[in-house]
């Protein structure tokens, strides 16, 4: 593809992951990265630098770009909604970072400003993009694991606590959302919610068990009731340290097939009756040993391919006017399930019915229910 072939692309945002977007659109298919912008006009020349691209610091400016049509927005959770926003009033199409915000109230005013102006708005959850994640799930539902029975999501990474000095932003209601399960084991959650189905009922516990100077839990886990009636498991932290990291893990039981997903490998694979092709799946898909967990341990570690996929996705709804693989409404769903969470935790693990009654406004955790995360003296 020639550098500015396909549907052109804007970054919103000049950090560690708006450079992991920068480095998917460059090598996309059917899109380029035409601009970037940061509202602190030294942090947007240094990324429009690094990248070749014009940079601005003023919105209407970005925005009236030539040739922009979709804006990515790679800004911390809680700031996703200005710039979703912005765009959709602009004209422009939106893919937007993980969680796709902090508060329901905040995601269906995105959903709502897209949709009025038929914009597409997208979701970077990766994971669904995954080759080993479309085997899976032709798999169920294809029926070959019978009726599920298990469904559980186990996150068990680790973050240093200069992880979270070094953004102010880190590990705040406010602009993250949450800690490990909003920040960290969303892909996870949104890829076992995929495959699984949606949730009826949790229970749920969380602290703070290895981290200072930050409000919300490191660590946490969760009872699951889906609709479907099968029970599950969710464990999500950033305490769990490991020099490879653990690998993100997804497991689905069935009364005729059992599939565990660890990464991008099944280190399960087993049917009744098995079928002639499973052979050649677990010789493509088999785990590799002494393979580090994709963003276990380092958050730096994470590769742009499977960002990659979710932009060329975005660009092909744009041309052929279908939607985004996961939308909004799509997106929705894990954050609410963790906001269902962090609820019956600090209730004391008292069970939440989804969808919420009540929802979460930007400031309800407060300061109380930071306390509350509070674990045993260390």
């Amino acid at each position: 593809m020639s550098e500015n072939s396909g549907i052109g692309f804007g970054i919103v945002g000049s950090g560690m992951i708006a450079s992991v977007h920068a480095a998917a659109l460059r090598a996309m298919a059917g899109g380029h990265l035409a601009c970037v912008f940061n509202p602190n006009a030294k942090s947007a020349a240094k990324h429009g630098a690094a990248h070749h691209v014009p940079a601005y610091s003023e919105w209407g400016q970005f925005l009236s770009h030539p040739g922009l049509q979709v804006v990515t927005i790679a800004t911390p959770s809680g700031a996703h909604h200005e710039g979703t926003l912005r765009a959709a009033a602009a004209g422009k199409h939106v893919v937007c970072e993980k969680p796709l915000e902090v508060t329901l109230e905040r995601i269906d005013e995105m959903i709502r400003a897209c949709t009025e102006r038929k914009l597409h708005l997208a979701a970077i959850h990766q994971r669904r993009f995954l080759d080993s994640t479309r085997v899976f799930k032709q798999a169920v539902d294809a029926g070959r694991l019978g009726r599920i029975t298990l469904a559980d999501a186990y996150v068990k990474w680790f973050r240093t606590q200069q992880y979270y000095d070094q953004g102010s932003w880190r590990g705040t209601w406010r602009l993250d959302g949450g800690g490990a399960l909003m920040n960290q084991s969303i892909h996870t959650i949104d890829q076992l919610l995929y495959l699984a189905g949606d949730v009826e009922s949790v229970c749920a516990f969380a602290a703070r068990a290895a981290h200072d100077r930050i409000e919300v839990e490191d660590v946490a886990t969760a009872v699951l009731r889906f609709r479907s009636g099968a029970l599950g498991v969710i464990e999500g932290s950033t305490a769990c340290w490991s020099k490879l990291g653990h690998g993100a893990e997804v497991h689905l039981c069935g009364t005729t097939g059992s599939v565990f997903m660890r990464d991008e490998t099944f280190t399960a694979w087993d049917f009744n009756p098995p079928l002639p092709e499973d052979a050649e799946i677990l010789t493509r898909f088999g785990p590799k040993v002494g393979v580090a967990g994709v963003g276990a341990a380092d958050p730096k570690a994470i590769t742009y391919a499977a960002h990659q996929r979710v932009f060329e996705d975005m660009a092909t709804a744009v041309a052929s006017g279908r939607s985004p693989a996961v939308s909004g409404a799509e997106a929705r769903k894990s954050v609410e399930l963790i906001l269902a969470i962090y609820q019956s935790a600090l209730a004391g693990g008292a069970p939440v019915t989804l969808p919420l009654a009540r929802t979460p406004g930007l400031h309800a955790f407060d300061q109380a229910d930071t306390r509350r995360l509070e674990s045993s003296p260390r």
